[in-house]
């Protein structure tokens, strides 16, 4: 359900992006049209991208995945739910200030690529996300820090 919700936020803030940043004079043209008329519940293309910005959270922030003592009331899995979601709209706004990862997320969601372009758009925005946290996310140890020479 928070996937959903959280998703749903991304693609909103892609689209709103997408015409503050490349069409700001509101000419409407095929890609506005679909983009406005674009209604979807149906996120499953941006799941790989929702798990692998899930896994940077816990890197950064409960790397050493120990329990806190919470003294506010809170259940901690609710003190997680709310410092995810608001961690994830804080780098949803920061991502969507590029280029390469609004068009990934419109590709993905509002024009419907087949299913093979779709796994490449997905792969092409992992590593605009690896770039973007410097980060190296691998398959067999997880994700690393990049090492700046």
């Amino acid at each position: 359900m928070l996937e959903g919700l959280l998703l749903e936020y991304l693609v909103d803030n892609v689209k709103v992006q997408y015409m503050l940043q490349y069409n700001s004079l509101g000419l409407v043209d095929e890609t506005v049209q679909r983009i406005e008329q674009h209604q979807t519940k149906d996120f499953s293309k941006l799941g790989e991208l929702y798990v692998t910005l899930m896994g940077i959270f816990r890197f950064r922030y409960y790397h050493n995945n120990q329990l806190e003592f919470s003294f506010d009331g809170r259940e901690p899995f609710e003190k997680y739910c709310d410092e995810w979601s608001a961690e994830f709209k804080k780098w949803a706004r920061e991502l969507c200030q590029h280029k390469n990862f609004i068009w990934g997320v419109l590709e993905l969601t509002v024009f419907y690529p087949k299913e093979a372009e779709a796994q490449f758009i997905g792969n092409r925005i992992n590593v605009f996300v690896s770039q973007f946290f410097e980060l190296r996310i691998h398959h067999q140890k997880g994700i690393l820090k990049k090492n700046v020479a």
